[in-house]
């Protein structure tokens, strides 16, 4: 079950200016909570495309290597590098 959490933020200048230009009848958006809802979207899409960016790189580069430097590990042992 989600839960709803409602927060209050200040904004003001050019900010405000900003988000009052993207909301109503002349902005994309309805209201500020969708806007905020939006932008908190695409925050965390692009927070999720990034770690997948650095584990597909990490990925390539592990593949590329040659065979006879891989090294057998125990899940501890992969567990206790990627902490470090």
């Amino acid at each position: 079950m989600s839960r709803t959490t409602t927060m209050t933020v200040r904004l003001g200048g050019a900010l405000s200016d900003f988000v009052s230009a993207n909301v109503g009848d002349d902005g994309s958006y309805e209201n500020v909570s969708e806007y905020i809802r939006d932008l908190i979207r695409r925050d965390k899409e692009r927070a999720e495309a990034e770690a997948f960016n650095r584990l597909k790189a990490e990925l390539t580069h592990a593949f590329a290597a040659p065979e006879e430097t891989y090294k057998p590990l125990t899940a501890a042992e992969v567990i206790a590098r990627n902490r470090a």
